[in-house]
């Protein structure tokens, strides 16, 4: 078994164990269900390199069922046609400008949202582009079992600014792309939303 299906097999029965804590009736399944996450967690820790501890706290017991999380990219073109991307701290690659979906913003918002504490431009949201399960995708094996959303937008006005966790910024061509962080974006999706720039009408693809 790849390491990547290997991680979704474990996220799988993390899942499965979190699940059954919500709803088990009795202490014969809460033990086992306990069991089962220790044994997740173990193995998830082998496997990232990450102390049990720190799988642990990552992956704190949740009080409801357990869904995936959600990652919003914002996707905007200059008139050069080239693509909007930043550099991010955290690995010194490139990525589109987005983040985890954050409680009380819509998508479209939390886009604009993070355009603009990322470069310091103002967008305005036209429309949905794609909507990605991140397992289905050539990223690295992730320890998260993440949705990923990609939303185009207009800029309507600001400048680049600086900022604590961004590196840098810029637009680039499609033949020209820096390296890319590949947890965030990978370059089937960069291309992909270059198809949308070329055929504005193009459905919008859901896996």
């Amino acid at each position: 078994m790849k390491e990547k299906e290997l991680i979704d097999t474990v996220n799988r029965i993390r899942v499965l164990a979190q699940n059954g804590l919500v709803y088990s009736t009795n202490e014969y399944d809460t033990e086992r269900y306990e069991e089962l996450l220790e044994i997740s967690n173990r193995i998830a820790a082998g496997l990232s390199g990450h102390s049990l501890s720190e799988i642990s706290a990552c992956f704190s017991l949740e009080k409801d069922y357990v869904t995936p999380k959600v990652d919003v990219r914002a996707v905007v073109f200059n008139n050069e046609n080239e693509i909007l991307l930043v550099q991010e701290k955290a690995d010194g690659c490139w990525s589109l400008p987005g983040g985890w979906a954050d409680v009380g913003y819509s998508p479209c918002e939390v886009a604009v949202k993070e355009v603009k504490e990322e470069t310091g431009l103002d967008v305005e949201p036209l429309r949905l582009l794609a909507v990605h399960d991140k397992k289905c995708h050539n990223h690295p094996p992730a320890l998260h079992y993440a949705y990923k959303i990609f939303i185009l937008c207009r800029i309507m006005g600001g400048e680049f600014n600086e900022v604590f966790d961004i590196q840098g910024k810029g637009f680039f061509r499609q033949d020209n792309l820096p390296p890319l962080s590949l947890e965030r974006v990978v370059k089937e999706q960069i291309d992909l939303m270059f198809e949308y720039k070329k055929a504005p009408a193009k459905d919008a693809v859901v896996d």
